[in-house]
């Protein structure tokens, strides 16, 4: 039996109580100041890093509230100008810009670190009256094409990061313009709105349990043209009221002496709220997470174009997490599903899809988490030019720690491995069935009608009633900005606040660690916490039960137009007899291509022969293969791009016809032995820096040195010591 508390724990307690709760109110203060200071900037941001201005967007044709930075190097970093640089593009989600460069461990501090230029996306609170979607789209494209002009001596296009709601935009631009881009890695992205599994991930029903769109609509209207991003930072908190409520702030409380400085640095970023036009929220509802419209193709610009996700040529990396109740390994990957058949119809797309899945980190980690991005973004900036020139097919990157390598050959902390997978790997994963899909189908028709019916009947009246100013009013009135308000110097009761923490602080009395007081305190704690995830489970039990009820319903399907006895997908992406036809001709060229070519293309097809077994490309073995580009560099060497292509044609080439491709490699090769017996050295010695050569990876290595040396070798005999017998 533990020993009860004396009255000098109960003193010692409440003398720390008191203490920390006078600290905590302080930094409610702080909080509001900085709040007020920073939402008063002209251009309030979050970055970590220098900057300068390079292109805004203001100024442009089809004027945007976005702006682009080249962000100047920290001390001690040098960068290259041959390697690619990277845009960071943040997502205008509710939240300010910055979060990509928060602090220096960050997707740009380490593509920094990496050697590579750095550009920044962002964004002003308020948008240009009038702004699209379509617009913003535009105003990227020119600020990719501003980075390619700056940077002429990059071996290789422009790598673009999209954060959450910013991975969609990259994505549709990419599919319209992917002369600009180079790797693009989408970071807790959502592609395929309507995917999860039964049970988790209940945000994607909110849109039918509410109605649809006509909500989005009224918001807008509400705030007279204007959508407060306030109410996209509500839903975010809403999917976790545990910590919404008390876990963040008591976190706070219990380590008042030691968590301030990270409070407020996160709630700096999370209380910038910005806006957007009420025309530009209401397309991201209808037509993605409500319509569910970009991967199947069902998304047209203003000129009719039709935005294709196959039309991207750039390799795709997708980043997501298991942890993640925002956007699920569902919604970030499905699109592959609703885009293709097999792995064979993702090479016949020339497109290279990698992806990798967090077990455990949230949301939010993904962009601000320091060991997310010593680990998986650190290895994406340091790896890329490997991702760049993948064979076509789908990937996971596979990350084991450095320790367990010998070679030498690998930078950072972990080794990058990209495995070959198949659909199946996805659809392991879990998703949909073809019930589910119909769910959401109605629910999309019924969000049309409501639409429709708000727009025809109380539209009208809304818009004549709401004013700027009570637009304004109501803004300010905001539950979120309120709790900010409260706390500020407006609040006459705060008055005495800064002065009382000055003196706690200068008389801090913490209680000892043993104090069964704090025990209790703890427990308290997660009573409460436990109590909350409860009534989280429950209430998304609740709402998932009232989705299948209302919406799996057979009459109300059929009255919503929804074909309830198709066995296919209601979004499904349609196939291109022309490409079809034009895949076939590109066949028919490569057959034709198999005996054309010299040494150097002989060398890849080799190489890519011998690796097949393997299923994988590794960051070591490429590692030799730049230090050999370097070596060459000036001479015969290759450029990036120019190797990407030779390794794509020759790829292609064995998985049409491997025994064909292999049988005319002898006309590939020079008469001069000494050429040919070099380059095989070269093939062992990038097949070696991944491991042995063993089993059916051996066996081709043997078949491809009959190839390039068909006479065998005369290894010189060492002249024995004298005196030595033979044995």
């Amino acid at each position: 039996m533990s020993e009860l508390p004396t009255p000098a724990d109960a003193m010692g307690y409440l003398a720390d109580a008191r203490q920390r709760a006078i600290l905590f109110l302080d930094v409610m203060r702080q909080r509001s100041a900085q709040s007020a200071a920073h939402n008063a900037e002209a251009v309030p941001n979050v970055l970590d890093f220098r900057a300068e201005l390079v292109c805004d967007g203001r100024r442009l044709k089809r004027p945007v509230n976005y702006l682009l930075v080249r962000i100047l190097p920290p001390e001690g970093i040098i960068l290259d100008a041959r390697k690619r640089p990277f845009v960071v593009v943040d997502p205008r989600a509710g939240h300010g810009p910055g979060i990509g460069g928060f602090k220096a461990d960050s997707e740009i501090g380490v593509a920094m670190r990496a050697g590579h230029p750095c550009y920044f996306v962002g964004f002003l609170p308020d948008p240009v009256p009038g702004q699209t979607i379509e617009d913003v789209a535009r105003a990227e494209a020119e600020f990719l094409e501003h980075v390619i002009t700056l940077h002429p001596e990059a071996d290789g296009k422009p790598c673009v990061i999209g954060n959450c709601q910013a991975g969609w935009a990259v994505m549709m631009l990419a599919a319209l313009r992917p002369e600009l881009f180079g790797p693009i890695i989408v970071a807790g992205s959502p592609l395929s709105y309507w995917a999860g599994v039964r049970g988790q991930y209940p945000m994607r029903y909110s849109g039918g349990l509410l109605g649809g769109s006509w909500l989005t609509a009224l918001a807008g209207d509400l705030g007279a043209g204007v959508f407060d991003g306030a109410w996209l930072v509500s839903n975010f908190e809403n999917q976790n009221p545990a910590n919404t409520l008390w876990s963040k702030q008591y976190n706070l409380y219990s380590k008042i002496d030691t968590e301030a400085d990270r409070y407020l640095g996160f709630e700096k970023w999370w209380g910038g709220h910005v806006s957007l036009n009420a025309e530009e929220m209401q397309f991201i509802v209808d037509e993605l997470f409500v319509g569910n419209k970009l991967a199947a193709g069902e998304i047209r610009t203003s000129d009719g174009t039709s935005i294709d996700l196959r039309n991207i040529r750039s390799p795709i990396v997708v980043f997501c997490s298991k942890g993640d109740n925002i956007t699920p390994p569902q919604q970030a990957l499905d699109w592959i599903l609703d885009l293709y058949d097999s792995v064979d119809e993702i090479r016949a797309h020339g497109q290279t899809i990698v992806y990798t899945i967090h077990d455990s980190i949230g949301h939010l980690g993904i962009f601000v988490s320091a060991g997310v991005a010593r680990k998986e973004h650190d290895e994406f900036a340091s790896n890329i030019d490997l991702i760049d020139i993948l064979p076509p097919g789908l990937y996971e990157a596979v990350l084991t720690p450095r320790e367990a390598d010998a070679s030498g050959l690998a930078t950072g902390e972990w080794v990058m491995r990209c495995e070959a997978r198949t659909l199946d790997d996805i659809r392991a994963l879990g998703g949909n069935s073809i019930e589910d899909e119909r769910m959401f189908a109605a629910a999309a028709r019924a969000s049309e009608l409501n639409l429709a019916l708000y727009r025809t009947f109380a539209q009208p009246v809304v818009k004549a009633m709401v004013t700027p100013a009570v637009a304004e009013t109501m803004k300010r009135m905001h539950p979120l900005r309120l709790q900010y308000d409260v706390f500020g110097p407006a609040n006459p009761f705060m008055a005495w606040v800064a002065s009382s923490a000055e003196k706690v602080r200068e008389d801090r009395k913490q209680a000892d660690p043993e104090n069964p007081f704090l025990a209790w305190q703890a427990k308290l704690s997660d009573a409460i916490v436990t109590g909350l995830e409860d009534f989280r489970k429950m209430a998304e039990r609740s709402a998932e039960d009232a989705f299948h009820r209302i919406y799996g319903s057979p009459a109300l399907q059929t009255a919503l137009g929804v074909d309830t006895a198709s066995d296919k997908r209601p979004r499904r992406a349609a196939k291109s007899p022309l490409h079809a036809e034009l895949v076939r001709q590109k066949v028919d060229e490569l057959r034709v291509d198999f005996s054309k070519g010299g040494l150097r293309e002989a060398a890849i097809r080799a190489l890519i022969y011998v690796g097949l077994p393997r299923a994988a490309v590794d960051e070591r073995g490429f590692e030799v293969i730049r230090r050999l580009r370097q070596s060459q560099t000036g001479s015969s060497g290759l450029s990036l791009s120019e190797f990407k292509q030779i390794v794509r044609r020759q790829f292609l080439m064995l998985k049409i016809n491997e025994e064909a491709a292999m049988a005319a490699l002898p006309d590939l090769l020079p008469e001069d032995s000494a050429p040919r017996r070099a380059t095989i050295d070269t093939i062992r010695h990038i097949l070696e820096g991944t491991g042995p050569l063993e089993g059916e990876v051996a066996e081709r290595m043997h078949r491809v040195e009959g190839i390039f040396d068909p006479e065998p070798r005369i290894t010189p005999v060492k002249a024995r010591p004298a005196g030595t017998k033979t044995p």
